[in-house]
Order: structure tokens, then sequence, then C-alpha cells
């Protein structure tokens, strides 16, 4: 059985990997972070959900010796914390965190050359596939459709726009021949002129419990064309993060994404 380290394991992500891991015929709950001082440290891991894991949450991160794979989405800082951990320990990471700056970047990049590891910006399979489609819309339509990204996510998250509506418009950007950096544009306020057609668009949304909505619309003359997917459960997210870190498990040292694991690369 594949021993898994979830961080974060009291939090709403964290409650439904510790549910998705429950009787798993691969993977087992083998370790529970959370941060120093948090209510939950020294309860059952399960507690929260109603089972008994056997599974104690720590503060502490040499507890990272008896995992092989941690499944993270925590906040920057606190995955960062974990990865050098996890380099000390030899534990494959599989990041699900988003709202890295550059440091960051380059400290996941690092890790990466000791380490497999599965970084995404969104684990759910529908997801994925979506960002597929997204290519394949972006070729056929071309520069003659304008494009928006569309987001929508519950009142915690931390971060806009999401990191799983960055990583759909670096889809559209890549299939038109463009860069992101230099065609996004993230807020419209007051006397904005003329739409530049070859920019992409992102709206935000937060409020209430939105488990997470994305729309990429092509907007041309005459027509739209949308690609939605929405999650109504976090069960979708931590369903495949687990999937991930079972592929991980014999991969040579690199950085993967999602796409990778389900064979759409």
């Amino acid at each position: 059985m594949i021993r898994v380290a979830v961080a974060g394991a009291s939090g709403r992500m964290g409650r439904a990997l510790v549910e998705s891991l429950a009787g798993h015929p691969e993977a087992r709950l083998a370790v529970a972070l959370e941060v120093p001082g948090a209510s939950a440290i020294g309860q059952d891991a399960g507690a929260a959900v109603g089972r008994n894991t056997g599974v104690a949450i720590t503060a502490d991160l040499a507890a990272l010796a008896g995992a092989d794979v941690l499944i993270d989405f925590t906040r920057p800082e606190g995955t960062l914390a974990h990865l050098a951990a996890c380099r000390q320990h030899g534990v494959r990471p599989v990041i699900g965190t988003t709202g890295f700056d550059d440091v960051g970047k380059r400290a996941i990049a690092d890790a990466a050359g000791e380490l497999p590891l599965v970084i995404a910006p969104n684990f759910s399979v529908g997801i994925n596939v979506l960002i597929n489609l997204l290519d394949t819309a972006a070729r056929a339509l071309g520069d003659g459709y304008d494009v928006e990204v569309i987001e929508a996510h519950h009142r915690h998250k931390v971060d806009a726009p999401s990191g799983t509506a960055l990583r759909l418009g670096e889809a559209v950007a890549h299939a038109l021949g463009r860069d992101l950096k230099d065609c996004a544009v993230y807020g419209r306020e007051g006397i904005t002129g003329e739409r530049d057609a070859r920019t992409i668009g992102f709206a935000t949304v937060r409020g209430g419990d939105v488990v997470g909505d994305h729309t990429v619309l092509f907007a041309g003359t005459g027509e739209r064309v949308e690609l939605t997917h929405k999650a109504s459960s976090r069960a979708t997210f931590a369903e495949g993060a687990v999937r991930a870190a079972c592929w991980l498990m014999d991969r040579p040292a690199g950085a993967y994404d999602m796409r990778d694991v389900l064979g759409l690369g």
C-alpha cells in the first residue's frame, strides 16, 4: 500500500482527501499534517468526517519520513516548507496549491530535479479534458473570436484569478500563438476603450460555498461558444490527487501535471 501524507488534514480539502483514502485499494493515509497550534492537532484525522483512521494529526514535519507521497492543497508558504521536508525525506509531492510567486516556482523546479512531483491547479479529470477541448476550439476558431475566462469560487479562496482559470487561459493563448503574460486583462473599470481583439479577459466571482465554476467564452460575430466545467464536490479533486499519488510512485524525477497522469499530454 502506498503511504500517503495529507497536508492541511483538518481543512476542507484535507477532509475530502481523508475520505478518498478510506478503503482505497492502493493507498492509505499514513501521515496527517496541520500548522502548529491548530485545534485539530492530536485528534484522529478522520474525526471530522466520522471515521477512525488511527492516524493522529501532527505539526511535526519529521513525520513525513513515514510517507511515500505528500498531497498538499494548502497555501504557498506552507507548501514550500513541506516541499523542503519532502526533499529531506525523499517523499514525492502532489501539489494542488496555487498562487506561487516566481521564487516559489523556482523552488518547485529545483525540487523536481531531485524528486518526481505532480503539480496542477486542478486535479479534476473533467477540467483536464476541458483543457484539451480548449486547444481544439481555439485552433479552429482562430483570431476572429474574443476570449473571456469567467471563474467563481467560495468566499475563502485567497488568490484570484484561480490557478485553474490561468491554466485555461494559458491553453487558449498557446493554441493561438500568444503569450498570456502579454495579452491577459484581469479587470476592467471606467472608460476602457474598445476591446483589443488579441486580449484574453478574466472575470472573478467570490462568494458563498461555490466549489469551483469555470467558463471559457469565445465570442464571435453572430455566435458564441462557451465551454464550462462546474465542480459540485471537492471529492473530484481529492480522487484525482490520490490517482496522481499512485501514478507518481514509479516515475523518475521531474515535474508532471495532471494531464500526464491522465495520458492527455
